[in-house]
């Protein structure tokens, strides 16, 4: 068998990391769906928990799309769902009137308190063990 070529190799490891992120991804939306939750919605939860220090402490909706990974219009949709669920809290920002602020409310700080742990632990059980 012919060794493998650099290119094959890149393109090998390229499609092994999107494999480990589909099946973590999944594994995140199962542990957190009963809490009505699914992985990206925590993601958003949990920028904003390590974002701030307490309550009323915001962060700017751009700053967030650098982060998560999922286009400004799917992001745009997730933060009104849980501005729904009453998990974050939107507002304009007074020095820029084109910029959005975001911040947790109360009951996502809750929330996000009880899940952090299953998403943490479905991450060490995926990707504990295994080189950066």
């Amino acid at each position: 068998m012919a060794a493998k070529t650099a290119e094959a190799r890149l393109e090998e490891r390229w499609r092994d990391i999107l494999s480990v992120h589909a099946r973590t991804m999944c594994e995140i939306d199962r542990a957190l769906h009963p809490h009505g939750l699914g992985a990206s919605d925590f993601e958003v939860l949990d920028i904003l928990a390590n974002a701030s220090a307490g309550p009323g402490d915001q962060c700017r909706v751009q700053n967030l799309v650098g982060q998560v990974h999922l286009s400004q219009s799917a992001l745009s949709r997730l933060i009104g769902r849980l501005e729904k669920d009453g998990l974050i809290e939107r507002s304009v920002c007074a020095e820029d009137r084109r910029g959005v602020w975001v911040a947790l409310t109360d009951k996502g700080r809750r929330l996000h308190t009880q899940v952090q742990p299953l998403q943490r632990e479905v991450l060490e059980r995926m990707l504990g063990g295994r080189p950066a």
